[in-house]
């Protein structure tokens, strides 16, 4: 059993992050949730309830590191940009003997 969740997680991630893939991974992420459709009907009450509880974990948890990693990379460019402007302004001046 421990075995098929891993290899869900490790299925699911390597498609949530191929961006060809990502949007039908939400948008089923999404349907599985909404949809009377599960694994454990939603009608059993707890047992149907972790499950909608541990897919909806998984698509926060890989959908706030897709963020996070976005937004790292949109500092490392604006980074370099001021470091590009800051070398193009630079004047170099020889002392006068």
């Amino acid at each position: 059993m421990d075995s098929i969740v891993k290899s869900f997680y490790n299925w699911y991630r390597s498609k949530i992050q191929h961006p060809q893939y990502r949007w039908f991974i939400i948008l089923g992420t999404v349907a599985y949730l909404l949809l009377p459709f599960d694994i454990a009907p939603d009608f059993i009450p707890i047992l149907g309830w972790i499950d909608d509880g541990l897919i909806l974990s998984l698509l926060v948890g890989e959908l706030s590191a897709l963020f996070l990693e976005h937004r790292q990379k949109g500092n490392k460019s604006s980074i370099t940009q001021e470091d590009k402007l800051n070398k193009e302004q630079t004047i170099d001046v020889e002392p006068v003997s």
